[in-house]
C-alpha cells in the first residue's frame, strides 16, 4: 500500500515537468519581419521588437534568414555597439537558427555579414532581473547552447505579447505551487 501511494505521490511532479515544458515560448525575432536589413522605414525594428517581448528562461529565440546571404552572431556588450563583427561568442549560419535562453542576463546579437550591422541588424534583449539593460557595453554576453533543426510548428492558440507575459507570469505561481505539492508529498 505504501508504494501505491508514493507513485501517486508523483502525479504533481510529472504534472510540473509537463507544464514547465509547455509554458516555454519560441518567437521569431522581428515577428512578420524576418532576420534581415531593416527598411529604412523602420530601422530600429529589432530594438522596438526587444522591448515587446517578456523573455525567460526557458525560451527561445528564432532568427530566419537565407544562409547564402546571411548569419547571425552572439557577440559582448563592446562588440554590439562598434559594430565588431571579430571574435564572435557563437556563429549561427543555417538559416533557420535557434538559441536557447539558459539563463538571465543582456545578450547581444548582430548580423554576421560585413556592414550589416551598421545598417540596425542587430538585437539586444535582457532576461530577468529588473528588465532593464546593462550600462557596460564592454560586459561579456555569455554563450549557451543553440540547437539548430527544423521549424518548429506554432502554438496551437496565438498569444499576443502582452497575453504571452501574463501566461508566463500567472504560470510562475501554478509551477511554484506544483513543486511545493511534489516536495511535500515525496517525503
Amino acid at each position: 500500500m505504501g508504494s501505491g501511494r508514493r507513485t501517486w505521490s508523483l502525479v504533481p511532479c510529472l504534472f510540473l515537468l509537463i507544464l514547465s515544458r509547455v509554458l516555454s515560448y519560441e518567437y521569431k525575432v522581428g515577428d512578420l519581419d524576418a532576420w534581415n536589413i531593416p527598411s529604412p522605414s523602420n530601422p530600429n525594428v529589432y530594438t522596438y521588437w526587444a522591448n515587446n517581448h517578456n523573455l525567460t528562461i526557458g525560451d527561445s529565440l528564432l532568427f530566419l534568414y537565407p544562409p547564402s546571404q546571411d548569419s547571425v552572431i552572439q557577440v559582448n556588450g563592446q562588440s554590439y555597439n562598434s559594430c565588431s563583427i571579430k571574435d564572435p561568442i557563437l556563429l549561427m549560419n543555417d538559416g533557420n537558427s535557434l538559441f536557447n535562453i539558459t539563463k538571465d542576463g543582456v545578450f547581444y546579437f548582430t548580423s554576421g555579414v560585413s556592414g550589416h550591422c551598421e545598417k540596425h541588424q542587430k538585437l539586444r534583449i535582457s532576461v530577468g532581473g529588473n528588465g532593464s539593460f546593462s550600462d557596460d557595453p564592454a560586459a561579456p554576453s555569455p554563450s549557451y547552447p543553440t540547437v539548430f533543426g527544423s521549424i518548429p510548428m506554432a502554438p496551437s492558440s496565438p498569444l499576443t505579447s502582452s497575453s504571452s507575459a501574463a501566461a508566463t507570469s500567472s504560470s510562475s505561481w501554478l509551477i511554484l505551487s506544483a513543486a511545493i505539492a511534489c516536495l511535500t508529498l515525496t517525503r
